[in-house]
């Protein structure tokens, strides 16, 4: 619609013509370029906004697969610090002759390696997604890392 009037209800500027006939109704107005104002600067293009649009999300492509990546870091300094506490564990367990060992030192020494194994099978996981994932974004970082900066 026109611009309204901000001191009444009533809008200033050009009034819509109301054309009836049997088959449709319809609205026409006649604005000027002096009627219509953008909140764009003046001398912004479309191209313009449209280029820093397409910058905007090729940034957040990157910070969104670096965000995955801290995530994977984090994850595999929290697998290994695991692994080493375990194996820590293990090896004491491991000195003692097998003569001087109980069956709860035994079955503790199976669990233990029985968690280790599954902790090395995660994080084997874990380091195969990092691959593939390098893998699958290298053709998009080097086709967009010029652009960024």
């Amino acid at each position: 619609f026109p611009p309204k009037d901000s001191r009444s209800n009533n809008y200033s500027g050009p009034l819509p013509s109301l054309h009836v006939c049997p088959t449709k109704l319809s609205f026409s107005f006649s604005l000027s370029e002096e009627d219509v104002v953008s909140m764009a600067d003046s001398t912004i293009t479309v191209d313009d906004i449209e280029g820093e649009l397409f910058k905007i999300e090729r940034i957040r492509d990157v910070l969104v697969r670096r965000e995955s990546e801290l995530r994977y870091m984090m994850d595999d300094i929290q697998l290994c610090k695991e692994i080493t506490r375990l194996k820590k564990e293990l090896h004491k367990l491991v000195s003692v002759p097998d003569n001087d060992k109980s069956n709860d030192d035994r079955q503790k020494e199976e669990e233990l390696l029985q968690q280790i194994h599954k902790l090395v099978e995660t994080r084997d996981f874990l380091v195969d997604d990092v691959e593939f994932e390098r893998l699958r974004c290298a053709p998009e970082e080097s086709r967009c890392s010029c652009t960024l900066y």
